[in-house]
């Protein structure tokens, strides 16, 4: 084992910042994720919007990669890419993912499993034209995902778009947003001598069934 790897397995953390009860949480899982993540924006942890998006291949090979949630309700948690990059083509063969958030100074993660569906067009209409100029522009510099020759490939593509559509650019075909509708959530909160604390909620037919799960 090396002397980076040693160092590595002797790594310990003691949580203990607070503790998830089912008599303290919401029965709804959306209400404890409205709470949870506003608590984590109040706290100025870095990036509380960050998660991170998992999907699988037609071949079963899992990718993970880190999203920015732009909305959430009743409907599901949304996000807004590149319908050609890797996990949109992955979405499109096998439209069940999960995604997660790790907000580490309130020792918390979230993870929510379900089934994509892409936003309305409305929907993407609207994000997309409330984006900055660059990056409005970005999202047609940016073949996302497809190898190219260098970063001065996307400048040239920046500089070619910007010149093309000025201040107007549209919402490129290929660029919109996806909803994840959830089908169960975690929440786990860090606790002492690892017994931390851990509720699932899955549907049982139209209703929500908590359960604490063995940490």
């Amino acid at each position: 084992m090396s002397m980076t790897s040693s160092r590595i397995a002797d790594l310990r953390k003691s949580y203990g910042r607070a503790e998830l009860s089912e008599d303290a949480s919401h029965a709804d899982p959306l209400a404890q994720f409205d709470q949870w993540l506003s608590e984590a924006i109040a706290a100025e942890v870095p990036e509380p919007n960050a998660m991170t998006l998992a999907t699988v291949a037609s071949d079963l090979r899992p990718s993970t990669r880190v999203v920015l949630i732009k909305g959430y309700d009743e409907r599901g948690i949304v996000w807004y890419t590149n319908y050609d990059s890797r996990k949109g083509r992955e979405l499109a063969g096998n439209p069940f993912a999960a995604l997660q958030f790790h907000w580490v100074e309130l020792e918390r993660v979230v993870r929510i499993e379900g089934r994509v569906e892409k936003t309305s067009a409305g929907e993407s209409d609207d994000y997309y034209a409330s984006r900055p100029l660059d990056s409005r522009i970005g999202a047609w510099a940016s073949p996302q995902s497809q190898v190219i020759e260098s970063r001065a490939v996307l400048l040239a593509n920046a500089a070619k778009y910007g010149a093309q559509y000025l201040l107007n650019p549209p919402r490129p075909p290929h660029w919109g947003g996806y909803r994840l509708v959830p089908d169960e959530w975690q929440f786990w909160q860090g606790r002492k001598s690892r017994l931390h604390d851990r509720l699932r909620y899955r549907l049982d037919g139209q209703q929500w069934l908590r359960e604490r799960l063995a940490p």
